[in-house]
């Protein structure tokens, strides 16, 4: 009788531990099924890495820029000066292939701003119309250590400027559209060094505001030849803004 019952209880208590373990094994399975919890997380990030992809600035096609131009001291073509006009040029920084450092073209892509709505105030200031852009990446000329990427010890190249030239049209004055005594703003070489960072977890592509030059063609004639020297005037402030 004694061996009867201790088998008995035996019998019971396997029984129960199997029961146990059956519903510990059904909570387990149920805790690792995929709930909304657990998946909208993750699709929540990924949507937001997304849109912060689509929102970085860029120097491509991608990207269209609006270049604001305040010019200062200008000389029209009938000798007058012009103190802080501003100008505005929309368009996209277009990288040309296979040079190092990056470079390529500034092309305009916003239409002339009239003379009605300069003189309303409605476009943010003249357009100028351009004829030639070009942009050039370039290394910072007092630490030559930029330059020891080629040789593997940076893991990528460092271009804080940008060298930026843009020349212009003729710009007739609203002024005197109509008027006999016509003025214009005669075509400009426009230069200037600008401060290039790079965010790309982040913004992308950031562009500092700048000083804007001209540069002055002065001859020294030496004997038997001439030589061309160029001295850069400042004449005024280039600013940048991603749309």
């Amino acid at each position: 009788m004694y061996c009867t019952m201790s088998w008995a209880t035996i019998l019971v208590s396997l029984l129960a531990t199997i029961s146990r373990a059956d519903a510990f094994a059904q909570n387990g399975h149920s805790s690792i099924q995929p709930t909304a919890g657990n998946i909208l997380p993750t699709k929540t990030t990924l949507s937001m890495a997304d849109t912060d992809t689509e929102k970085k600035t860029t120097l491509t096609d991608e990207t269209t820029w609006r270049l604001r131009l305040l010019l200062n001291d200008i000389t029209t073509t009938n000798g007058r000066k012009l103190d802080g006009q501003l100008f505005v040029v929309e368009g996209n920084f277009i990288e040309e292939d296979g040079y190092e450092p990056p470079q390529g073209l500034f092309t305009p892509t916003a239409k002339i701003v009239s003379s009605d709505e300069e003189e309303s105030g409605s476009g943010g200031g003249m357009a100028l119309e351009v004829s030639n852009s070009r942009w050039k990446l370039s290394e910072d000329p007092d630490d030559p250590k930029d330059g020891l990427w080629i040789w593997g010890l940076f893991k990528e190249p460092l271009y804080p400027f940008m060298l930026f030239q843009m020349e212009t049209k003729e710009l007739t004055l609203p002024s005197s559209i109509d008027g006999e005594n016509s003025d214009s703003i005669p075509p400009l070489k426009l230069y200037a060094q600008i401060d290039h960072i790079r965010k790309m977890e982040s913004v992308g592509v950031v562009l500092k505001s700048a000083n804007l030059n001209v540069r002055i063609l002065e001859q020294i004639q030496l004997p038997g030849a001439t030589v061309d020297l160029f001295e850069e005037e400042k004449v005024g402030q280039i600013s940048f803004q991603a749309l």
